[in-house]
C-alpha cells in the first residue's frame, strides 16, 4: 500500500492547487514527476517526462486538436453573429416568462448540443438570464444551476451525435461513432434533464414562497446588446443543424461508402477506418456548418478575420490543459501503486465491465476536475483491457462507450471544476451562493442517470 502514497499525495496536490487556480499546464508535469521522484524511481525522471508525459501529452492534441480548433471557432462565430442570441431570445419569448428556467437550459442545450462550447454559451446566455429572472423575481443564484444543467450535462454526455470532446474521445478506443447506443443515450439524457428541471423548479417555488426575490446585486455589468443586426431564429438554428445532420450522414453513409483502402498502408498508420470515422465526421461537420455560418451572417461581420482569429487562439488553453492532464496520466499509469489501483477496479464487478469502466472514469475526472482529462486518462490507461472485457463478456463496445462518456459528466463537477469555476465567475457568484445546485443538477442527477443506463444496459443490452 506505500506505493499508493505518492500517486494520492500527488493527485492531491493537483487536485488542491487547481482549486486555488494555478495553471494545469504547469502542475500536470510538476506533480507527474513529483510521483516518480516519490515512488524511488528518480533516476528515470527525464526520460518519462520526454518518452512519457509528453507522448500522452503530444498523443491528444494530434488526436484532438482539429475538434478544439473547429468547435471554438464555431462557438465564436455563433457568438458574433448574434445566432446564439437569437435563439436564446426566441426560446424565451416561445416558452413564456412563466418557464423562465426552462427557457435558460433550453437556450443552453441547444447551443451546446450544437457544437458551441460552455464558456461561450455562458457569456451568451448569463445577460439573458440575468434581465428575464430580475424581471421576474427569481433569484440570482439559481442562474448557475439552469445553465449547468443546459450546458454541462445531458448535451455533453449523453445525447447520441453531439460533437462535445466528452463523446468524441471514446470514439478510437471502442472503433465506436458518435450515435453509438443511441436509445441509452437518450434515456440518459431525459434522466438529466427532467430530474434537473424537478430539482431548479422545486428550488424556485420555495423561494418565491420565502419571499426571496432576485438579490441586491449592484455588479451584474450587463452588456448592451445590439439587436439591430440580429439574425433570424432559422438562420440560427442552420448552422446547428448542419452539424448534427451532416454529422449523422458522413458517420453512417457517406463515408463508409468511400474507398478508404489507402489507410491499410503503413504511411497511415495501418489504421481501420472505425477508429477514425467519428472524429472525420464531426470535423466536416463543423467545417461545413463555419463555411456556412459565414456566408448566412455575410454582411453583419464587424471584423470576420478577428473572430476567427479569437475562436482559433481560444482553442489552445482548452487543449493544452486537457492534454496536460492526459500526459499526467500516463505518468501516473507507469508507477508501481496504479497496478494495485487497476485491480481494484477491474475486481468491483468481475462479470460487468461497465460498473468498473464507469467508477474509474467517475473518479479520474473528480480528482481532475475534467470530464474530458479524467475520460482520457481512464481510457489510455484501460481503453484496451475495457474492450478486450467487453468482447469477453460479449457486451457491445457502443454501450462502453455511452457509459465511459456519460460517466465522464458525473463527479467532473466538484468544486474546482475550471468550467464550474468559470460559471460562477460569469455570474459574479459563489460556491457557497450557486454551488449546491450546481451540484445536484451535475453531479447528483448524471450519476442517477449513469446507473440506470448502466442497469438498462445489463438487463437488455445496447440499444
Amino acid at each position: 500500500m506505500i506505493s499508493l502514497l505518492p500517486i494520492f499525495l500527488s493527485l492531491g496536490l493537483l487536485m488542491y492547487l487547481a482549486y486555488r487556480g494555478h495553471s494545469v499546464i504547469l502542475l500536470a508535469p510538476l506533480l507527474a514527476m513529483l510521483a516518480v521522484l516519490l515512488s524511488g524511481e528518480a533516476s528515470t525522471m527525464l526520460g518519462v517526462y520526454t518518452q512519457v508525459f509528453m507522448k500522452g501529452l503530444g498523443g491528444y492534441i494530434i488526436s484532438f486538436f482539429p475538434l478544439f480548433l473547429l468547435g471554438a471557432i464555431f462557438g465564436k462565430l455563433m457568438d458574433d453573429s448574434g445566432s446564439a442570441l437569437s435563439i436564446s431570445e426566441a426560446l424565451v419569448n416561445k416558452l413564456g416568462k412563466k418557464q423562465a428556467v426552462l427557457s435558460i437550459v433550453m437556450a443552453c442545450a441547444i447551443l451546446t448540443y450544437g457544437g458551441v462550447s460552455l464558456f461561450v454559451v455562458g457569456f451568451a446566455i448569463y445577460p439573458i438570464a440575468a434581465t428575464l429572472f430580475r424581471q421576474l423575481d427569481i433569484p440570482k443564484r439559481l442562474i448557475p444551476g439552469a445553465i449547468a444543467l443546459g450546458a454541462l450535462t445531458f448535451t455533453m454526455t449523453a445525447l447520441p451525435g453531439t460533437p462535445a470532446i466528452q463523446n468524441a474521445i471514446p470514439m478510437p478506443f471502442f472503433r465506436t461513432d458518435s450515435f453509438a447506443a443511441p436509445g441509452l443515450g437518450i434515456i440518459g439524457g431525459l434522466i438529466m434533464l427532467i430530474g434537473g428541471m424537478i430539482w431548479l423548479n422545486y428550488r424556485t417555488r420555495k423561494a418565491i414562497n420565502a419571499g426571496e426575490g432576485y438579490g441586491q446585486h449592484h455588479i451584474d455589468n450587463l452588456a448592451v446588446v445590439d439587436h439591430s443586426s440580429k439574425p433570424s431564429l432559422l438562420v440560427s438554428l442552420l448552422p446547428i443543424i448542419l452539424v448534427i445532420s451532416i454529422n449523422f450522414i458522413c458517420t453512417k453513409w457517406l463515408l463508409p461508402s468511400m474507398d478508404n483502402s489507402y489507410l491499410a498502408s503503413e504511411e497511415f498508420g495501418a489504421i481501420p477506418l472505425n477508429k477514425v470515422l467519428g472524429i472525420w465526421a464531426i470535423v466536416i461537420a463543423l467545417v461545413v456548418s463555419c463555411s456556412a455560418m459565414i456566408l448566412l451572417n455575410w454582411k453583419r461581420w464587424k471584423n470576420l478575420k478577428e473572430s476567427l482569429s479569437d475562436g482559433a487562439l481560444g482553442s489552445l488553453l482548452p487543449i493544452f490543459n486537457t492534454a496536460s492532464e492526459v500526459g499526467y496520466g500516463s505518468v501516473i499509469a507507469t508507477l508501481t501503486g496504479f497496478i494495485i489501483v487497476k485491480e481494484f477496479l477491474l475486481g468491483l464487478s468481475p462479470e460487468n465491465p461497465l460498473i468498473s469502466e464507469a467508477v474509474f472514469v467517475n473518479v479520474m475526472a473528480g480528482i481532475t476536475g475534467s470530464a474530458s482529462g479524467g475520460l482520457s486518462i481512464a481510457l489510455n490507461t484501460m481503453g484496451d483491457k475495457y474492450l478486450q472485457l467487453a468482447s469477453q463478456f460479449g457486451i457491445n463496445p457502443e454501450l462502453m462507450h455511452r457509459v465511459a462518456s456519460i460517466a465522464s459528466g458525473g463527479l467532473d463537477a466538484l468544486p474546482h471544476n475550471g468550467a464550474v469555476i468559470t460559471l460562477l465567475v460569469i455570474c459574479q457568484l459563489t460556491h457557497k451562493e450557486s454551488y449546491k445546485d450546481i451540484f445536484v443538477v451535475a453531479v447528483a442527477v448524471p450519476i442517477l442517470a449513469l446507473i440506470a443506463v448502466i442497469t438498462l444496459g445489463t438487463l437488455i443490452g445496447s440499444f
